[in-house]
């Protein structure tokens, strides 16, 4: 099968401390050669840096993920636009808005948000979206905001809303939920949607597939994913493989 990438893995996560090295080589033999890695909070984007640079097949993102709000100052975003004209990584990220989580201020999510989308814009990186029951509101602020290209992982919005994002420059990133059988509306949408906005994604060590639910998630997984994608759109996980790859070099500009 082609060489696949992770276009969202928490690799620097405290859950993979004990075993990143194994991890990784796990990953390699799975024949997923390359992931991108988002940051959560401005804490962790020296961990996130060193980890990336121990491996050439991995490719860090720096942002603000809007469920760590209460780590967030505003002076934060000074110091991204610092680390995006310093580090120049592979996209602005994670952000996003999350109206799940209880106790979230919506107008503060934004606010970031809104920042971050600008800084992708100032310095012509894709963005990776993090959108939880808010993928109106996300469409809103992409729109507002305009000249942007990026992805909204773990995607669980309509087929309408989709298509909204495609036309905005955006795909759409999904992994272990669309193994899951309940899974329908997502299962429907990867089924039936164009395949050059699609990236398969992990999100490890979260969202483990319906192999391992419970369990902690990793990069390997990932051709599991591509798996169960390839049967629903009735084509050989190749086809996935090398559609999907192609797609994350383009958008993140990963060399060949």
């Amino acid at each position: 099968m082609s060489a696949l990438i992770d276009s969202h893995c928490h690799l620097d996560a405290p859950e993979f401390d004990p075993d990143r090295a194994q991890v990784i080589a796990r990953a390699r033999q799975a024949g997923v050669t390359r992931q991108v890695v988002p940051a959560i909070d401005a804490a962790g984007w020296p961990k996130l840096r060193e980890v990336c640079a121990a491996d050439p097949g991995l490719h860090p993102a720096y942002g603000l993920h809007p469920m760590y709000l209460s780590s967030h100052r505003p002076e934060h975003l000074d110091e991204l636009r610092e680390w995006l004209a310093r580090e120049r990584p592979c996209a602005v990220g994670e952000c996003g808005l999350d109206y799940f989580v209880e106790g979230l201020d919506r107008d503060e999510q934004s606010r970031y948000f809104d920042g971050q989308l600008r800084l992708a814009r100032e310095f012509d990186l894709p963005v990776i979206v993090h959108a939880r029951h808010a993928v109106e509101a996300t469409i809103a602020a992409i729109r507002r905001v305009g000249g942007l290209r990026g992805v909204v992982h773990s995607y669980s919005g309509s087929e309408e809303q989709a298509e909204q994002l495609w036309k905005l420059g955006f795909l759409i990133g999904l992994g272990g939920p669309v193994t899951y059988d309940r899974a329908k509306r997502l299962r429907r949408i990867v089924a039936a949607m164009p395949i050059e906005f699609l990236l398969l994604e992990t999100d490890a060590p979260d969202q483990p597939d319906a192999d391992i639910r419970g369990q902690r998630n990793e990069p390997a997984r990932l051709a599991g994913v591509c798996e169960v994608i390839a049967q629903l759109r009735g084509v050989a996980a190749e086809q996935v493989a090398e559609a999907t790859s192609a797609n994350a070099r383009r958008l993140f500009a990963l060399a060949d």
